[in-house]
């Protein structure tokens, strides 16, 4: 694992740990990256509760939350579907704080409104949900590596500003 990643996850644990709260993640086009990058590291699990990989629209509205209207109405792909992930995934695990990662990864299945490499990426904690519009350039890891990074850069940003 790309050592960035585990750098950005031991400083969420550890910021995490500090504050006494427990973290969980919703995750599609990453498919799991940001989980599996904070439960790399040892002691995690005092930290760490639940780790959601919901790929599909159906994950989504019934592991998480997130209306079908809304996905029906913006896409998955989406600030509304992120956000509703972060904050879906804080309510159904019981935490404080948690990520929404939804994009499309590559190399296909990109569209003109919706290009490869555009993720949206939402960090929710008690009263306070932020998001990130990004368009990542790259192959299909490096999608997801970024995004998983910056999904780990937010989730720090809502814990040193909260």
């Amino acid at each position: 694992m790309e050592p960035e990643l585990i750098n950005a996850a031991d400083a969420v644990l550890q910021a995490a740990r500090a504050r006494g709260w427990q973290l969980a993640t919703a995750e599609s086009c990453t498919g799991g990256m940001v989980a599996a990058a904070l439960t790399e590291i040892a002691g995690s699990s005092d930290v760490v509760e639940r780790g959601f990989v919901t790929y599909s629209n159906n994950a989504k509205n019934e592991l998480l939350g997130v209306p079908m209207s809304v996905i029906n109405r913006v896409g998955a792909v989406s600030e509304e579907v992120a956000r509703a992930m972060a904050e879906g995934a804080c309510k159904a695990a019981g935490v404080h704080l948690a990520c929404g990662i939804t994009g499309v990864a590559g190399p296909g299945g990109g569209t003109a409104d919706k290009p490869v490499g555009l993720v949206h990426i939402a960090a929710a904690a008690p009263g306070k949900t932020i998001h990130a519009r990004c368009e990542f350039p790259g192959d299909r890891h490096a999608v997801r590596l970024a995004s998983a990074l910056k999904a780990l850069e937010m989730m720090q940003e809502l814990m040193s500003n909260g």
